[in-house]
């Protein structure tokens, strides 16, 4: 199995590849961003294991700049900070998992692997739902005939509840499928993103097809209109009528 490391601590790197190359992972490495930048985008690696703190580019950057150029191959990000602003940055650019630092090795090959098992499994030209369209290689959607511009993330999201349409999924499951991380600190983030979807692929268009079942999960339907997107009739006027009904006409007096 074939991983690059980008890594910039040379004696921590070295121990590292040691360690994985007894794993059965064949580890590349490289000491700053822009060199991984350029020897990712070469491609063959089944996972990319990236450092946050680097020289000449970050890692934040790194792996944002992959995303853009369509590159998917799974990515964990190794940080020295377990900040929630500091992870939630790193899923944002794209990452799929992400460990802290000092870490268990035995935790960052398990998770290896799982991100390598998820990287290569094929998947369908599309998936679609109704008028939602999801492209998992491209990771474009289309509401009818309008592009929704999402972030990894959130495509991977949105991709995990569309291969199962009309299925409950489980948030552990999402978090399984989508970070690999600790479910009681992901579990939360999962309700961020299903906001996040709903007010750009349902809200603008009309639509609830992202359904909480409660105490279950979540479920990606056709997309009926929301219940909050409807036309209401304004009903005329009734005219005034005074208690008891109408009051009789007087009759006129008649001149003798």
């Amino acid at each position: 199995m074939r991983l690059l490391l980008v890594e910039d601590n040379a004696r921590f790197a070295g121990l590292l590849r040691q360690g994985l190359a007894g794993e059965g992972f064949d580890a590349e490495w490289v000491a700053d961003g822009r060199s991984g930048l350029l020897r990712a985008a070469e491609g063959g690696f089944d996972v990319i294991v990236l450092d946050v703190m680097l020289p000449g580019m970050n890692g934040y950057e790194m792996c944002a700049r992959l995303r853009a150029m369509g590159d998917t191959t799974p990515v964990l990000m190794l940080t020295a900070k377990d900040g929630e602003y500091d992870i939630a940055e790193g899923l944002e650019t794209g990452a799929d998992d992400y460990l802290v630092k000092p870490f268990s090795f035995v935790v960052l090959v398990a998770r290896l692997r799982a991100l390598a098992r998820r990287g290569g499994r094929q998947v369908p030209s599309a998936w679609l739902v109704g008028d939602l369209r999801v492209d998992p290689a491209a990771m474009r959607v289309w509401r009818g005939e309008e592009e929704v511009n999402l972030t990894a993330k959130e495509f991977a999201v949105l991709a995990c509840l569309a291969e199962r349409a009309e299925q409950v999924i489980a948030k552990p499951e999402i978090v399984e499928r989508v970070w690999d991380a600790q479910a009681d600190r992901a579990l939360n983030v999962v309700e961020v993103y299903i906001s996040a979807l709903r007010r750009k692929i349902d809200t603008p268009f009309g639509r609830a097809s992202i359904l909480t079942v409660r105490g279950a999960g979540y479920r990606l339907t056709a997309g009926g209109p929301s219940r909050n997107h409807h036309v209401r009739h304004r009903r005329a006027p009734l005219k005034s009528v005074p208690r008891g009904g109408p009051r009789p006409a007087t009759p006129s007096r008649s001149t003798p």
